[in-house]
C-alpha cells in the first residue's frame, strides 16, 4: 500500500500546478517540496504533515493536518501572497481529488496566517488544511 502522505501530496501538486488561475498569479513551476536555493519570485512550499490513525473496525484510514505555504518573493507583497492562498483554498476546500492508493474522504480548509520574516522582510501565507483517507 502506498503512503497516504505521499498520495494526498501528490494529487494536490497536480491540482493546484494545473490550475491556470494559480499559474497566471505565480507562474509555471513554482509549486515544490521545500523551499528551492536562492529562490525569487513567488512560489508555493508544501509544509508540515502531521498523520494520525483515522481507522474504523473494517476500515484503514488516515487524518491528515498540512500546510502549504506561499512565499511572496523579493517583491514583499502580501496582496500577492494572500491572493494566492484564496486561489489555493478555493482549489482544495472540499476538492474531490484522486489520490493513488487510497480514497480521499474530506479536504477542508483550516486556517492562514499572514506573516513577513523579520530577517528579509518577506511576506508569507502559511494554509492549514485537514484531510481524511482511507485505504480501497
Amino acid at each position: 500500500m502506498s503512503d497516504p502522505i505521499l498520495a494526498l501530496r501528490a494529487a494536490i501538486q497536480a491540482r493546484l500546478e494545473a490550475d491556470p488561475g494559480l499559474t497566471a498569479l505565480i507562474g509555471p513551476a513554482r509549486i515544490h517540496d521545500e523551499a528551492p536555493r536562492g529562490a525569487s519570485g513567488t512560489y508555493i512550499v508544501h509544509g508540515e504533515v502531521e498523520a494520525r490513525d483515522w481507522s474504523t473496525g473494517s476500515d484503514s484510514g488516515c487524518e491528515q493536518e498540512f500546510g502549504l505555504t506561499v512565499w511572496a518573493g523579493e517583491s514583499g507583497s502580501s496582496r500577492l501572497a494572500l491572493e494566492a492562498a484564496a486561489r489555493i483554498v478555493a482549489l482544495l476546500d472540499g476538492a474531490g481529488l484522486t489520490l493513488s492508493g487510497h480514497r480521499l474522504v474530506n479536504l477542508r480548509w483550516r486556517s492562514h496566517r499572514l506573516a513577513r520574516d523579520a530577517a528579509t522582510g518577506l511576506a508569507s501565507v502559511a494554509i492549514r488544511f485537514r484531510a481524511v483517507t482511507e485505504a480501497p
